[in-house]
């Protein structure tokens, strides 16, 4: 299939229009309708009921959309990698959640340019359901993420363990029902969280992501949990608590691939993982990186 067919069609998809997709890709809107009627025909099914308000998508183009967008992503990552930079005699994608981010793959890409120059490195940010899913369907090398699900040909290995602790802003280390912030650490988290905390069922405020929440509590006051690394200096500065007598949770993270897959490039880029996974609470750890890098 023409990969310009597919997008065409995630362009459609995106905007809701014809017309608008024209002017986004700089075509005609014949040209766009004629590459539409022209993968329809393909598919044998309509992508698209049109009207007034423009188009949207049928059944057959709500199943579509998923590998349209597979087909993109794996025709640029082919491209990508067939003209690498000069330099590099390999790439590799990896993607993250966005909590991972900083510290630990941040020190990961400062490992990566000291210890594999050669490799060409692409990072992506992503949700974790969608990062193990590109894994599966070969558009991302390796995924970084937490308590990822158990799928049949991928290998989730453990790079850190860590815990949830709910800290407090408090003096006396008590909550305040009324400044308690829940921070979503995913369907896992929320399923304990409500059996552990039924009272706190529906929280004045809720934060999707964790460094924004802590930032908003270390400013205004309240209570949540946090991982305990990035709590840590927080709590020895004395400037938040732990909150006694309240359940921890696990949050491991793990980087996941396709089993079977064992060339040099990937254990390059685990070997990096572990390094600092190993050592991301080590101060200066930049600093030591690129002190190895200096000392070979």
């Amino acid at each position: 299939m023409d990969i310009n067919l597919a997008r065409t069609f995630l362009a459609v998809t995106e905007s809701g229009s014809f017309i608008a997709a024209a002017e986004a890709l700089h075509l005609t809107q014949s040209a766009v309708s004629a590459r539409i009627r022209t993968l329809e025909t393909e598919l044998g099914k309509p992508l698209f009921v049109r009207n007034k308000a423009g188009a949207r998508l049928t059944p057959t183009g709500e199943r579509f959309r998923r590998h349209a967008e597979s087909l993109v992503q794996l025709w640029e990552r082919a491209r990508q990698e067939a003209a690498l930079p000069a330099g590099r005699a390999e790439g590799v994608t990896l993607g993250g959640e966005l909590s991972l981010w900083h510290p630990l793959l941040a020190d990961w890409l400062i490992w990566m340019r000291y210890e594999c120059p050669e490799i060409a490195v692409r990072a992506e940010v992503d949700a974790a359901s969608r990062l193990v899913e590109r894994v599966e369907e070969g558009t991302l090398d390796i995924a970084v993420v937490y308590n990822p699900p158990q799928r049949s040909g991928l290998v989730c290995e453990l790079l850190m363990e860590e815990k949830l602790v709910q800290v407090t802003s408090s003096p006396d280390g008590s909550i305040d029902p009324d400044t308690y912030i829940f921070v979503d650490w995913g369907s896992a988290f929320q399923a304990n969280h409500q059996a552990a905390f039924p009272e706190l069922a529906a929280p004045a405020t809720s934060i999707s992501l964790g460094p924004l929440a802590l930032t908003y509590l270390l400013s205004v006051g309240g209570s949540g949990y946090f991982r305990i690394g990035t709590a840590q200096p927080f709590l020895d500065d004395g400037r938040l608590r732990l909150v006694h007598g309240v359940p921890e949770f696990s949050y491991s993270a793990h980087a996941v691939y396709a089993a079977g897959r064992a060339d040099k490039t990937l254990a390059r880029v685990r070997d990096g993982l572990k390094f600092v996974a190993t050592g991301r609470e080590k101060p200066g750890l930049a600093t030591v990186i690129g002190s190895r890098r200096v000392a070979k």
